[in-house]
């Protein structure tokens, strides 16, 4: 599928409040053979989202010890997982020193799937992550482990507003850029 007819049917989906505001973007280059080109999602003409762009001013993390040290990112924790916790351990532990015990578990679980997810974006390609969100059910969308699946099913207009405000546990486990559209869509409804 051309870019410019990819480009349409993105844009179709797209909440109502946000057309406007979020742009799906294109550069290509003609006569350099290794250089595909690169794609970008835009909100209020700044690129947001480019891919492995190292500069924007959304967080991209170098380690695994950068996001379990980011005080931005909370890790809830359920009775399950820290009663997970005191099965395997060996001696009675204090209750405070169990929950932190889980929390710890749960970041270097998350900060695997946080930098796998992240190195995957660097590598994907825009135009066939679109086409697998165009023939995908928005459900999938959300809850796969691919950043700019969640992003572009975020900005669809068939996320309802309920969607959206129960989403706010589970999205404080994502990458910031999906923190982000999330954010931008909880503002703009």
């Amino acid at each position: 599928m051309s870019w410019s007819k990819l480009q349409q049917q993105l844009e179709s989906f797209l909440a109502p409040a946000l057309k406007g505001t979020v742009e799906y973007r294109s550069t290509s280059y003609r006569y350099v053979a290794d250089k595909a080109g690169t794609c970008h999602i835009a909100v209020d003409k700044k690129n947001i989202l480019n891919m492995s762009d190292k500069n924007s001013f959304i967080k991209w993390y170098q380690s695994e010890i950068e996001i379990k040290n980011d005080s931005m990112i909370e890790i809830p924790v359920t009775e399950a997982e820290i009663d997970a916790v005191r099965q395997s351990a060996k001696g009675p532990i204090p209750e405070d020193r169990l929950k932190v015990m889980a929390v710890s578990r749960k970041s270097t679980e998350h900060a695997k799937e946080m930098m796998a997810a992240q190195a995957a974006l660097t590598k994907s390609n825009f135009v066939v992550t679109a086409n697998k969100f165009l023939s995908t059910s928005i459900e999938e969308n959300l809850e796969s482990r691919d950043i700019l699946l969640n992003v572009l099913a975020l900005v669809d207009k068939r996320v309802g507003k309920k969607r959206i405000l129960n989403m706010s546990e589970t999205i404080k486990l994502k990458h910031p850029i999906v923190q982000y559209f999330h954010e931008l869509r909880r503002r703009t409804m």
